[in-house]
């Protein structure tokens, strides 16, 4: 799974999730892209997920672009813990991903291929999400 090797903080705040993806919302490397239509977390597992699904789907032919990395650590308190005490400890990775924000490029298959690799990983998002093509 995704994850930094090393942070300066180890846990973070928040922060808002509104409005739309500054940047990464054209196809720089490959020919066809999934891009999302909402904003959300996407934990490191989802996108592991998405990438096999594509992976086995594309076989061994085309070439496979991940453009977010989960890079903020999301914490969590134990269960059947009271309020207070302090803020939980790092539980799992997530990519802060805005409306707009391309997430896979793909690029040495056909479209049809393609825009099926792509719709077996949106299965595997929380998020809804659109095919896109140079």
């Amino acid at each position: 799974m995704l994850m930094p090797k090393k942070v300066k903080f180890r846990k973070v705040q928040r922060r808002s999730m509104k409005g739309r993806a500054k940047g990464g919302k054209e196809l720089n490397y490959g020919e066809f892209g999934l891009q999302s239509l909402e904003s959300a977390w996407i934990t490191a597992r989802q996108l592991e997920a998405a990438r096999v699904a594509i992976t086995r789907h594309l076989k061994r032919k085309g070439k496979l672009w991940i453009r977010i990395f989960p890079d903020k650590p999301a914490t969590k308190k134990p269960p059947e813990t009271r309020m207070g005490k302090g803020k939980g400890n790092p539980e799992f990775w997530v990519s802060v991903v805005r409306a707009g924000r391309i997430m896979f490029e793909v690029s040495g298959v056909s479209k049809e291929g393609a825009k099926r690799a792509m719709k077996l990983a949106s299965y595997k998002l929380p998020i809804r999400t659109r095919f896109v093509e140079r």
